[in-house]
């Protein structure tokens, strides 16, 4: 991790959030620091989730990286013992997308007490969505022309939506802090990707 942490303090930043994550941070740093190789680091976001599947706990860690030219998603999943592996184990994937090619940067944000709401306000929940082409949902539905008495096949209609990754971060579960580093990440880069389609 070493590489990383040359290449200034945003990267050194990135690297105690993996570290302080506390999820296999050895394994998830040495993905992303592979991932960025010498690019300085933008802007970063390091999330951890823990689901519950069936009677066991799983623990799914999101990194994202934006650097100069190109936004990074890294995925680090622990899994259980089965009949191909006798220990547990864990999977870890890095994506590497170019700026020009992020066709949508989504953010939701959930507020309380809206009436009073000041500038500056932290929301309570944020959800950001990015889209690059890579997973695209389709849902369809018959078509109709509107009359109710009609029997006519009009075909289907639907719609696509972009759906490569969707991230949500709430006050109460991840903490002020990543909230406020979600926004910053965002607001990167929405910027990076407009700045890249000149």
């Amino acid at each position: 991790m070493d590489s990383m942490a040359k290449t200034g303090t945003t990267s050194q930043g990135l690297r105690e959030a993996i570290e302080r994550s506390g999820y296999y941070p050895a394994l998830v740093a040495d993905a992303v620091e592979a991932a960025v190789g010498r690019e300085a680091v933008a802007s970063y976001v390091v999330h951890q989730e823990t689901t519950f599947d069936s009677n066991e706990v799983r623990r799914h860690a999101t990194v994202l990286v934006l650097t100069g030219t190109r936004f990074i998603v890294s995925h680090t999943d622990e899994q259980s013992a089965d009949s191909t592996a006798p220990a547990p184990y864990a999977t870890t994937s890095t994506e590497s997308v170019k700026l020009d090619r992020i066709s949508s940067v989504v953010l939701s944000r959930v507020v309380s007490d809206p009436q009073s709401y000041k500038p500056g306000t932290l929301p309570r929940e944020v959800v950001l969505t990015i889209g690059w082409g890579a997973v695209s949902r389709i849902d369809m539905e018959p078509a109709n022309c509107g009359d109710p008495n009609c029997e006519a096949d009009h075909g289907y209609t639907g719609s696509t939506t972009a759906d490569d990754l969707s991230l949500r971060i709430s006050e109460a579960g991840d903490g002020p802090e990543t909230v406020r580093q979600t926004l910053e990440f965002a607001q990167a880069l929405s910027e990076a990707t407009a700045a890249a389609g000149r």
